[in-house]
Parts: C-alpha cells; structure tokens; sequence
C-alpha cells in the first residue's frame, strides 16, 4: 500500500557494543535487526565502524581485528539470506594492501556494496589516518569480499529494481562536514536517500550544529539523510559519544532518539521519495552544474511490506504557531503593499470591509502599511456596504473595527443599486440565484474602484489564497483589486494571523471585535438571513470544510500529490467518513480546473509562503484544461 504512494521505512540504529567484540557485537545487531524487521523498517544503518566500534584505535591495524571483522560480516550475511530487510554496517576493510573505514550493505544473503569513507579526519581529537586511507585512493571498483565480487566507491549508488524511486548513496562521519561531501554528488545522480554511519563525539554545543548540518545537507540536496552515530558504549578515555540518530526529509521535517543511552534503539520513519522526486522535477538547480563523476551502480529488491503509516500529517498544513513567523508573513504582507502605496505616492487606501475575516486581515495590513509610511489612519478608506445578505453582527463588527481604528468610515448601501440593476436586466429579485448573488458583488466592487478614482487611492483586494483556488469568488467581482494582500494566504491562515493581533492587542472594543469576527461562520453574506436575522449562507456548506480544502491544496501544489494519493493522505489525517473526504476532494478537483479563468487575470498581491497561484508566478494553466483524468483517477478508489 504504501510503496503505490512512494514511502520507503528508513532506520538509524545505534548499537550498544564491546571494543574488539565482534562476536557480541554482531549478536547485538541481529538482536536489533529482528526488532526494526518487527517495525517495519526496510532500510537501516548502524553507526561507523559499529562492528568493532570506533575507538579500537591501533587495533584496527592488527590481523586477528581484521580476519574477525570478516567472519562477523559472513555471520550478517547469513542473517541477511533469511531476512527481508537491507541493512548497512559500518567495518574496516582491506582493499588491496591499504585499509578503509567502510560502509557494508547487505540484502538478500549478499553484499550490495561497499562505500568507503572519503574525507579522513586527522585533527584535535582524531587521528584516523593512522589506520584508513581516503576513498580517494581506491583504484578499484570492485573486489572479492567473502567469496563473491562486490562494487566499491565512495560515489556508489544502491537501486531499487522494483522501485524505481528509490535509490541510496552513503557518507560516513567527515563527509558531511566537508564543503564537496560525496552526498554532494550522489544526489545529484540519483540518490534520493543517504545514509550516514558515524562517530561523531559530543562536546559543548556540538550537537546544535550537527542538527543544522543534517538538516541543510537534505534541504541542499533534496533528499532524505539517514543519520546514525556511535554510542555511549564507546571508549571515554578522552571522549563522549552519545549515540546520537537523526532523520531529517529535505522539508525540514525531522525525527531524533533520545542521546546517551546505555541501550540499543532505533528510530525509523517513513520517507516520501514521491515528494523528492517531485522536489527535484520543480527544482533543476538539484541537477548541479557537475557532469563528470565515476559513479559506480549497484541493485537490490526492496520486499513488499505491508506497512501502514507511521508519519502523522498535520491538519493545518500552511500554519504555523511560531510567533516570529507569524509576525514575518504579516511584514511580507505589509511591506509589499507599502512598497505599492508608496510608489503612487502614499496613495491612500480603499478597502471594503464586510465584517469577516478576509476583509479584516486586509483592514489590518493597511493599518500596519499606515503606520510603516508614517501615513494617518485616516488615508485608509473603509467601506461597509450592507446588502441583502448583510447580518446586524457582521454590521456592527465592520462599523466598530473601522471606527476604533480610526479609519475614514463610509457606509454605502448596495440595495438600492442592486434592484434598479435587476430591473434594468429584467432579473426577479426573488429569484436568489447566482444573478442575484454575483449583482451583488460587482457592485461593491464597482464602488471601491470608483470611489478610489475619487479620492486618488487604489483598491486593496480582500480575497483568500483558499478563495483563490476554489473559484468561490465573483469574476470580476470580489475577484479584482488594485493589490490582493491575502493572495498566498488560505483560510485557515487568515483567522491565524488575526488571533495573532488580536493576542498583541489591549484589552478593550478593538480586541473584543477581532475576537467575535474571528467565531463568525464564514459566508460570502449575499443570500438574506434567516428569520432570527443570523447568517444563512456558509461558504462551506458548499465547497467543504476549508481545513480539507487547504489541506488538499498544500499537498496538490506542494509536492504534486496525485488525485490517490491526496484521498490516502486525507483518510489517514481527519476522521470525516471516507466518503465525505471523497465529496470534498471532488469539489476540490472540479472547482480547481473550472476556476482556472479567474486565477488567470487575477490581480497583483504578495507570495508568503510555498504556494501561490498567479499566473505569473508559480501556476501557468490553461483555463479550458479537462478534469476528466483526475476525477476518474478518484471515481476508481
């Protein structure tokens, strides 16, 4: 199940050990191996040198260390014949008559490959070039390795034949502290997973950036970095190893043990290589500029486990509860209708506020705009404009957030205007249809624009990012501005950003109103209230919850998902019965390829985050695209 939508359960081990034990030591592995096979792990590493451990030191050079790593490496496999999982160890091996630190994988009863490490660290603490030679000085690719002929290179790349995604390369310890690390380049040629067998000691703050180390290497490569480092059960005469294990995905996604533990564990998760394949596709820049490169390949069959899910997805995709990026998104917002407002020489700003949310995040960036310029509240123009569909809350929360703010308020009633154009078009009133609806909208944005052109100010345009994608906007309506300020951010964000004022705000009437904008049902108002006078129309009794909507959004734009996969994704992370989450993704779809002549004239505004759909940015499609091929792609589930 989960290999149809492109997860490989990776590992990082750390092996409790003896120094020159490789008999309790390979013990140890197997014990460790048989729990990952129980977790469903296909794809783990143990740390550098893990057969006999890292600080052997000059016994790495004796005979007796050497012949007992190869019978240690015979007993694994052995293990491997048996069992369905590929696994890498870390040995000193000789290759002709110089020694290397290596990386041993094995699968199927054989071994796969052998990397070699590169960079040979021989500093401060480390002495290593006592023992092992660079991968640089290998003058072979292959070599007889318990009897049968084994590919070597440090530049080695590990295929899965039966999926074609997924392929790993390995570093060991040094090479990913060094500026060219060999990850560098097997990335570049395929890897989508490294592996990282390593003994890295701890000291003071250390640990902090070999975090940041991993986590840049899978960002800069766009791949998933499997990292495992030599434990607590190694030497302390002069050092500290922690066993510290780490998985980072290059969305900055990443999962750690718990360090300086006397006993073996493993950490595993699941990698999505279909997001960094689709990662690459978006981003050539992956390819390099590097074209030479004595790449050496390698297969092996990864088995057909039927795992289910580890990784848990968030709900909210696009939000955020980090202050700082919080308070960023509104800056970049603020900044790029400032940069606006002031080239047209502090034009002022005209905005129509209706009482909920979308409109209320724009009126707040306009304040803060004001207030960058050094412009007078004043110069921000709001205009309510009660229709048919206009609550008394929503009414009283557009006048109160404009008059506290001190704003310039206008009131400017549609009704009137709205029946003499249904009468000039010969449309029934009564008849509460998209005419009627979409009268109503164009002729608060036939106001703005012309009250703009009155008082010399441009028209600041209110719609969301979910909006955007949806169609649930009126074209040439609500649809067009002057700028867009809440074009890259979607629904569930906005009342985030909004919560996120509010909580700056003292106590008082201004606060109070953002916190009953922020509990009002979301409702373009263009239908009459009910009978008690409460909002009737809710947008998303028509198009679905906007959490799902947004979810399926991030994931489509994001990383490519297919139609499959998005209904997988959205069955594992909400609870709404599996057919409403094919409802919903179905109106997804549907709104998504229809509404595409919207998107195309849509107005300028500001990118935030990932995602945005202007065409001039980061979606070219063309309107009368069919989607026939994904709605049958969902109707076969």
């Amino acid at each position: 199940m989960l290999k149809k939508f492109g997860y490989v359960r990776v590992g990082a081990a750390v092996n409790k050990l003896k120094i020159a034990d490789i008999a309790y030591n390979v013990e140890e592995m197997i014990s460790i191996l048989d729990e990952a096979i129980k977790k469903g792990i296909e794809i783990i590493t143990f740390p550098e040198l893990s057969i006999t451990g890292y600080t052997a030191q000059d016994l790495f050079l004796n005979d007796d260390l050497i012949q007992k790593t190869l019978i240690g490496l015979e007993q694994l496999k052995e293990y491997s014949k048996k069992h369905s999982i590929v696994f890498i160890v870390g040995a000193p091996l000789k290759i002709g008559n110089v020694l290397y630190n290596c990386a041993v994988s094995f699968s199927d009863g054989k071994i796969i490959g052998v990397t070699p490490k590169t960079y040979i660290p021989n500093y401060n603490e480390f002495y290593e070039a006592r023992y092992f030679a660079s991968a640089d000085r290998l003058k072979v690719t292959q070599f007889s390795l318990l009897g049968e002929e084994v590919p070597v290179s440090n530049l080695l790349l590990y295929h899965a034949k039966n999926y074609v995604e997924i392929c790993y390369a390995v570093d060991i310890c040094e090479d990913l502290w060094a500026s060219t690390s060999p990850s560098n380049m097997t990335c570049m040629a395929g890897a989508t997973i490294i592996f990282n067998l390593s003994s890295s000691n701890e000291l003071v703050g250390k640990c902090n950036y070999r975090k940041s180390l991993i986590k840049s290497q899978a960002s800069k490569t766009i791949s998933a970095y499997v990292y495992a480092s030599s434990g607590i059960s190694e030497s302390t005469t002069d050092l500290v190893f922690s066993g510290h294990a780490m998985i980072a995905e290059p969305n900055g996604e990443t999962k750690e043990n718990d360090r300086f533990s006397f006993e073996s564990n493993i950490i595993y998760q699941d990698v999505d290589v279909f997001r960094i394949a689709h990662d690459r596709l978006t981003r050539p820049t992956a390819e390099g500029i590097f074209k030479e490169g004595n790449f050496i390949h390698t297969s092996f069959c990864l088995a057909a486990k039927e795992n289910s899910l580890s990784k848990v997805y968030s709900k909210t995709p696009f939000i955020t509860q980090d202050k700082d990026a919080l308070e960023e998104i509104l800056n970049l917002q603020t900044y790029g209708l400032a940069k606006r407002v002031k080239h047209l020489g502090n034009a002022k700003m005209v905005i129509g506020i209706s009482g909920g949310a979308d409109s209320t995040l724009a009126f707040l960036v306009c304040l803060r705009v004001a207030k960058v310029l050094h412009m007078e509240t004043k110069e921000v123009i709001a205009i309510t404009m009660p229709g048919f569909g206009t609550s008394s809350r929503t009414y009283e929360n557009a006048v109160k957030l404009i008059k506290t703010a001190q704003a310039t308020f206008k009131e400017i009633s549609i009704k009137d205007a709205c029946i003499q154009h249904y009468k000039d078009i010969e449309h029934d009133p009564n008849v509460l249809d998209v005419t009627y609806e979409n009268a109503q909208a164009r002729e608060r944005t036939q106001i703005l624009f012309d009250y703009a052109n009155k008082v010399g100010g441009i028209v600041i345009g209110t719609g969301d990012l979910s909006e955007i994608a949806l169609g649930w906007d009126t074209y040439n309506g609500d649809h067009m501005s002057s700028y867009a300020v809440n074009v890259s951010i979607p629904k569930t964000l906005v009342t985030t950003l909004i919560a996120k004022i509010r909580d700056d705000q003292e106590e008082g009437v201004f606060k109070d109103t953002l916190s009953d904008i922020l509990d009002t049902p979301i409702s373009p108002e263009l239908l009459p209230p009910d009978a008690t006078g409460k909002i009737a129309q809710k947008s998303e009794a028509s198009v679905g919850p906007y959490i799902i909507q947004d979810f399926f959004l991030y994931h489509f734009m994001r990383y490519g998902a297919s139609v499959k996969k998005l209904y997988f994704l959205a069955c594992q992370t909400f609870t709404y019965p599996h057919e409403e989450i094919k409802k919903y993704l179905t109106t997804f779809i549907k709104r998504f390829f229809t509404q595409q002549f919207k998107r195309n004239c849509m107005p300028d505004g500001v990118k935030v985050g990932t995602i945005s759909l202007s065409p001039r940015g980061d979606l070219r499609m063309s309107s009368d695209t069919s989607y026939n091929l994904y709605l049958k792609e969902l109707e076969s589930l």
